[in-house]
């Protein structure tokens, strides 16, 4: 007689063999602790936001202060200044990281040789491997007023003044969108490209068949097909509005402090409130509206999404 039968005749419940999965769980175990630990139990700190914050009486034993913290964030210059710059780069970094995510994936599928082809995989991708530090000290071998490769060997020979790239501030935001493209590009364009390398072969050959230019394949066959991968990092992007590269804002450009009205993110302002003005209500209060801000704008980019498509949509 069959496990789903009772010993009435009557159909039961199929039996469970939860034995079977425990390898599973086992596996599963380490990744568990570590959001544990790493991400929910700091959790509690959020109140610290909220209140007068004394060590001596420790975070409970605090006075609440209600939103005091956020009024005087948002009562002083920084708030905009923070806001704008946050929002502002992450904005040109997705426009022009994946425009040539894109470009680079498509021009890489073109690659006949093998060899070549991975040659090229890692070389693009090699940045996006180093660290900010190491790269903040070849941004500065570049950009040194003193011993730096523009001033040096490009505007010096040229009989040009040479330019105080941490003290001016019109050329970071070129500056960063270059450095933060260069170090990412690869990673964005190894999803695209495997989304590309994923399409059959069959809708190439009817558009040769049908005298289709290489610019058309890829407009009317590569670029729609990629539109799914696009919203999906479309989405996560939107979510990630309010973060930024904390290593990018502060090693490349040095914690210079002339140039806080352009490098100066949310992510810098929370370490620069906690670190040098020991001010931990403020950077809790900071963190929390930034937090906030992340959930609210992934949760409207992925609706916006499912309502129109939604088998696109994340959840």
């Amino acid at each position: 007689m069959s496990d789903s039968v009772t010993r009435a005749g009557k159909p039961g419940k199929k039996r469970y063999n939860w034995k079977h999965y425990i390898p599973y769980y086992v596996m599963v175990l380490p990744g568990l602790i570590y959001l544990l630990f790493n991400n929910y139990m700091p959790m509690f700190g959020v109140i610290i936001a909220f209140k007068n914050l004394d060590f001596s009486k420790g975070i409970f034993g605090s006075d609440w202060c209600g939103f005091k913290n956020f009024r005087f964030l948002f009562g002083t210059k920084d708030a905009w200044t923070i806001t704008r710059n946050t929002v502002g780069y992450n904005i040109a970094f997705f426009l022009v990281g994946t425009v040539l995510a894109i470009t680079l994936a498509i021009c890489l599928n073109e690659v006949l040789s093998k060899r070549a082809s991975k040659i090229y995989q890692t070389v693009i991708l090699l940045p996006y491997l180093m660290s900010w530090v190491i790269i903040g000290y070849l941004a500065y071998a570049f950009l040194s007023g003193e011993t730096g490769l523009i001033n040096r060997t490009i505007l010096e020979p040229l009989g040009l003044q040479p330019v105080s790239f941490y003290q001016e501030t019109r050329y970071w935001p070129f500056i960063l969108v270059l450095v933060n493209t260069w170090k990412g590009v690869g990673y964005s364009m190894i999803i695209y490209y495997s989304s590309i390398v994923g399409i059959s072969t069959d809708y190439y050959e009817a558009a040769k068949i049908d005298g289709a230019t290489k610019w058309k394949q890829i407009r009317y066959i590569t670029l729609p097909l990629l539109k799914p991968t696009f919203i999906t990092l479309f989405i996560l992007t939107v979510g990630q509005m309010f973060r930024s590269d904390f290593g990018l804002f502060y090693q490349i450009p040095r914690n210079s402090g002339p140039l806080y009205a352009v490098t100066r993110t949310l992510d810098v302002y929370v370490y620069q409130a906690l670190m040098l003005n020991s001010d931990y209500a403020m950077s809790s209060a900071a963190s929390l509206y930034q937090s906030a801000v992340c959930f609210v704008l992934i949760v409207s980019a992925n609706y916006i999404v499912r309502k129109y498509q939604r088998e696109s949509a994340i959840f």
